[in-house]
């Protein structure tokens, strides 16, 4: 996979991603986030960790404008969430790649349909789908099951297919929510692998996770959740590294 320029090399440096004093209190009266500010920028690859109920979910649901900020500004790749019509969310939906842990493929469609559905549904030119499709089930080493069906993979196959449906339109921001909690251990380490070289050519990863061992061993930027407030926002080192 060919590096690409980034926005950060191109301009400088730009953030994807802004929290502004965010808060939110659910109806039921759970204050979900309280006044978070945060900053994702262009080359980023972030993991978000805390226990459940922190607020991990509140912080993707806002992003991807599933609901709104009680309080505060969320601005994600040029949208202000606050003021974007919902006409326009979808607009908002194609700048970004999204992997759920449960992979969401559609199991009447084979490996290359699940991928080149996202393309036809945003109208892309026919020659650049069947170009661009095979060239990403390549990177994520599925070239050869591009006409099986997901009932024929692996728990971790299936990730792949997600992770390669993320990648196809060329997403300034993937946002990975908790990719490998419904696959074998042992893989989960493969897919961070994946996400870590998609990095490398210039795409900003927002990784949600619990599995604390996955982050000590790759290290790098931490946003750590807790009670609704960002607890610990720094970069170490992982295992990996020193080995």
């Amino acid at each position: 996979m060919q590096k690409r320029q980034t926005k950060t090399e191109l301009e400088g440096g730009v953030v994807l991603v802004e929290f502004n004093d965010v808060s939110v209190t659910y109806s039921s009266g759970v204050d979900a986030l309280n006044h978070v500010t945060l900053k994702i920028n262009d080359g980023d690859f972030a993991f978000v960790v805390g226990s459940s109920g922190a607020g991990k979910s509140t912080l993707i649901k806002l992003i991807l404008k599933e609901i709104d900020a009680t309080e505060g500004t969320v601005t994600v790749n040029g949208f202000n969430l606050k003021k974007l019509k919902r006409r326009k969310i979808p607009n908002l939906r194609r700048t970004l790649g999204i992997v759920f842990q449960d992979f969401r493929l559609i199991p009447t469609m084979t490996v290359y349909e699940n991928v080149a559905f996202v393309l036809r549904v945003i109208d892309a030119p026919k020659k650049y789908i069947k170009s661009r499709v095979p060239y990403v089930i390549s990177l994520v080493g599925l070239a050869h099951k591009a006409k099986a069906y997901p009932e024929e993979l692996s728990g971790g196959e299936q990730q792949r297919v997600a992770l390669a449906r993320a990648l196809v339109n060329d997403p300034q921001l993937i946002i990975a929510d908790e990719p490998t909690g419904n696959i074998d251990p042992a893989l989960s380490y493969e897919i961070v692998e994946l996400l870590k070289g998609i990095n490398e050519c210039g795409t900003t990863i927002l990784m949600v996770t619990h599995e604390h061992d996955i982050v000590r061993h790759f290290g790098g930027r931490i946003i750590n959740i807790n009670a609704g407030s960002i607890a610990f926002d720094e970069t170490i080192g992982g295992a990996n590294e020193a080995q």
